[in-house]
């Protein structure tokens, strides 16, 4: 099995979280995209302002990267019409996958329309111009309870609204990464997160993201059955080392 495959090399911080200027941060940007293309990773995690940079030097190096970003990121909190067009905008500047940030925090407070809506017209939006869509939970901001219940959520808007042939198109994602958790708690994927996620999102995949730092720890997320890793620490686990990277 080729690690690489499942693999998504992730690298999401805004100039000031990686403590350099917009100038130094995007050089760091072209790094994670060249890593990416030279070690064929299967796909390039990036903020929506880089997804044109990615195109332009994916296409030059013909290599076959696919581009991701996110939408509404970290918090979700973006009203529809804003989370579509971050959205087209990416899609009309390249990109392959759409990983939304569902706006966990009116599912929390019981605003279930809210969170249907977006998910319906974002999925659909995503899905007509075939690209990939993934729903980010923030599994760390929920509890048991409701990680089993927006994951049903989304699978049932999914099957109730679309081809059973574009399931497989459409992800249920643990978390941003970048959640602030208390106690220092995990922010991100955890094995009891991922199972509850994988029995109750079926037929949709599942990526996992945040928090895997180890070639070992992304084996068994790959065993229980996730089609996705999300890691900015992609490269040391293909060597089969520990990454040191915290998201």
């Amino acid at each position: 099995m080729d690690i690489k495959n499942y693999l998504d090399s992730t690298y999401l911080k805004k100039p000031e979280q990686a403590g350099l200027n917009s100038t130094e941060n995007t050089e760091k940007v072209k790094d994670f995209i060249q890593e990416a293309i030279e070690h064929q990773f299967k796909l390039i995690m990036i903020r929506p302002d880089h997804v044109a940079l990615a195109k332009e030097m994916i296409v030059k190096a013909h290599s076959k990267v696919t581009i991701g970003t996110v939408i509404s990121f970290p918090e979700g909190t973006n009203t529809l019409e804003e989370k579509l067009a971050e959205a087209q905008t990416a899609i009309d500047n390249g990109a392959d996958d759409l990983d939304f940030v569902c706006n966990y925090k009116a599912f929390i407070d019981g605003d279930l329309e809210t969170v249907k809506t977006e998910i319906l017209q974002g999925t659909a939006l995503g899905l007509q111009h075939n690209k990939i869509v993934k729903w980010i939970i923030e599994v760390a901001a929920l509890n048991e309870k409701q990680i089993i219940q927006i994951c049903s959520l989304i699978k049932k808007i999914v099957i109730s609204n679309f081809k059973e042939e574009l399931y497989q198109n459409v992800y249920v994602k643990s978390s941003t990464g970048f959640y602030v958790t208390e106690n220092n708690l995990p922010n991100g994927a955890t094995i009891p997160a991922i199972i509850m996620m994988l029995e109750n999102a079926s037929p949709l995949s599942i990526k996992a993201a945040g928090g895997v730092r180890t070639y070992q720890e992304a084996l068994e997320m790959i065993k229980l059955g996730v089609k996705r890793i999300g890691t900015s620490g992609a490269l040391a686990i293909a060597s089969g080392q520990d990454s040191d990277s915290n998201y």
